[in-house]
Parts: C-alpha cells; sequence; structure tokens
C-alpha cells in the first residue's frame, strides 16, 4: 500500500495574504484620518485665541568694538562712511570712531522690522537689547526707565538744583507744521568792551505769554502746554557767555555774562521780531550768544519728529 499523506482536520485561522494587505492599509487609512482631524481642530483653536509665536525681529550687526579710549574700527556694518551729497548714506555708519545714525536710525525697514499695523511683519523684539549694545538696531527700545521710581537722586522741586530727578511729564507736543522755530536775524559781528548792542529774534509758532520764574520754584515744575491752535505756550532766552577756547566745548558751570527771558504776550503761526538789548560785555574776546524758546517751565520746546531742528540759534561776535 502507498504511503497517502495525511491531512489535517484541523483548517488555518489564518487569512489569505490579501486578506492581510487590506486589513493593513485600512488601518493606516484610519490612522492618517485622526491625524488630519486633529490637525485642523488645532489649527482653528490658534485661529481664535493663540497665534503662533511671532518670530524674532531681524537686527543689525553691531559696529566692532576696541578698547576704551582707541577709536573702533571699521566694521561691514558701517564701511562706506556718510555718502555723498548727491547720495548720503541711509544706515548707521562710523565717522572717525564715532557712530553716526542717519535720519536718527530711520533707515529704511524700520517699520517693518517693529511689526506696526500695515507692515505685513509680526516679529518680537528679542529681550535684553539696547541701542548701546546694538547701534542702529530698531528693536532695541527697551528704556532705562520713564519716571523716577527707580532713581536714587533727590526729587527735583522746582528750583535751580541738582543733581535732581525730574519727575513732571512732558506734555503736550504739537503738530509738526506747528512746532516752534527760532532765528537770530541780526546781530553785530563785532563790539566795543562795554558797548550796549542788540539782537533781533524771529520766532515762530511760540506764544510768548507763558513764565514760570525759575528763582521762584518754576524750574521744570510745569508740564508743556499748547493754544487751542495747537501752539506753545512759552517764552524765549537770550544769553551771552565768553569763551576761553575756540576748538573745545567750553565750562557749563559759570555763569553767562548776559542772560535774559522774554515773554511779551505776543507771537503766533507768523513770524514776528523781538529785540533784545545786550548792555555790553565787559571781556574782550569771543562772545558766544545764544537764543532759544522755551516753554511755560524753561525746557526747549519738544519737536514732533526727531529731524526736526530745535527753536534755538547762535551767532560769536568778537569783543575788541
Amino acid at each position: 500500500m502507498k504511503n497517502t499523506p495525511v491531512r489535517s482536520s484541523r483548517r488555518s485561522n489564518r487569512p489569505p495574504r490579501n486578506k492581510r494587505l487590506i486589513a493593513v492599509l485600512a488601518t493606516l487609512g484610519v490612522f492618517g484620518a485622526i491625524i488630519t482631524v486633529t490637525q485642523v481642530s488645532n489649527a482653528g483653536t490658534w485661529g481664535r485665541g493663540r497665534p503662533p509665536a511671532a518670530k524674532p525681529c531681524p537686527t543689525a550687526p553691531a559696529p566692532a568694538t576696541s578698547a576704551p579710549g582707541t577709536p573702533n574700527p571699521t566694521s561691514s556694518a558701517a564701511a562706506e562712511g556718510p555718502g555723498t551729497a548727491a547720495k548720503p548714506q541711509t544706515r548707521s555708519y562710523q565717522d572717525h570712531g564715532a557712530v553716526q545714525h542717519p535720519g536718527d536710525g530711520q533707515e529704511p525697514g524700520t517699520l517693518a522690522q517693529r511689526g506696526r499695523p500695515g507692515s505685513g511683519t509680526n516679529c518680537t523684539p528679542s529681550p535684553g537689547t539696547s541701542s548701546s549694545a546694538a547701534p542702529g538696531n530698531p528693536a532695541a527700545l527697551e528704556p532705562l526707565g520713564a519716571d523716577c521710581s527707580d532713581s536714587g537722586l533727590q526729587a527735583h522741586d522746582g528750583f535751580q538744583n541738582g543733581p535732581r530727578c525730574v519727575g513732571t511729564a512732558f506734555g503736550e507736543v504739537g503738530g509738526p507744521e506747528q512746532n516752534p522755530t527760532l532765528l537770530i536775524a541780526q546781530a553785530p559781528n563785532s563790539v566795543r568792551v562795554n558797548q550796549q548792542f542788540t539782537l533781533q529774534v524771529s520766532t515762530r509758532n511760540l506764544v510768548r505769554d507763558r513764565f514760570l520764574p525759575a528763582a521762584q520754584g518754576g524750574y521744570y515744575k510745569e508740564s508743556s502746554f499748547l493754544t487751542e491752535e495747537g501752539l506753545v505756550r512759552g517764552h524765549f532766552h537770550s544769553a551771552c557767555r565768553m569763551l576761553t577756547s575756540n576748538r573745545n566745548a567750553p565750562d557749563p558751570a559759570p555763569v553767562p555774562a548776559f542772560f535774559v527771558a522774554t515773554e511779551d504776550g505776543r507771537g503766533g503761526a507768523q513770524p514776528d521780531t523781538v529785540t533784545v538789548t545786550v548792555p555790553g560785555l565787559t571781556q574782550r574776546g569771543t562772545a558766544q550768544c545764544a537764543v532759544w524758546a522755551g516753554d511755560g517751565s524753561h525746557r526747549i520746546p519738544m519737536m514732533t519728529r526727531a529731524n526736526q531742528v530745535p527753536a534755538f540759534d547762535v551767532v560769536r561776535i568778537t569783543v575788541r
């Protein structure tokens, strides 16, 4: 008798190969659907209340530094200098070792880098940055302070003493077309010792009707205020001091040879002229005569933009 193979009476429980493949594919499809639903759900949550984190603002490279007391070497970010009259530099540059910021750092891209509305950029300045660490960096806006709460100095009390910390608010600032300006329209080139002379001073956008006497405690005591037309209320100062050098900045401490504050109740949007009489200067040499506007509490009026010239002017007069 031939040996006949014995077949098992039990059937195999394993599904055919094609059925196993279908089951695996089905499982992968269900898993992918779950992931997709989860991602859509998270996207909806972010859109309603928790947006993705803002990316850091781009920063300008800081110029290279050197040992104290020596000029900074020229860096790649400040290698072009001030440019030319026809094409001046628009980014921060170095000039004889000093960092210069054209337009007070308002180089192209500032608005976008700060993430202002309409810039199309949402960025966050890096913490701990400062203008001293990265000159020209528009994101370096962390202030040292905005009041006297962290100052170790005595509070200013309206008298002309220092060092003090002035807690008076800056106050009101007008529009750029209404900021005050000032010009010494006429002054002599030279005078004799003790000779009386005059300065012709023209002001614009300065209503000369506000003056808190500094000697009575009105110094830095009052915020700046505007008229109903948006013009600064205040006065202007005139002073002459004798220079000891034409090459070095003068000592600020000595009292000037001449000083007056002019408050005549006039002035407005149209320029006008005031005559200031100097009784004479008693010392031969070069006199620096300056005139500058002041608000009611003797500060130079604020300007709307950083690149607007404040209301001041200065001339040099030879006293022979």
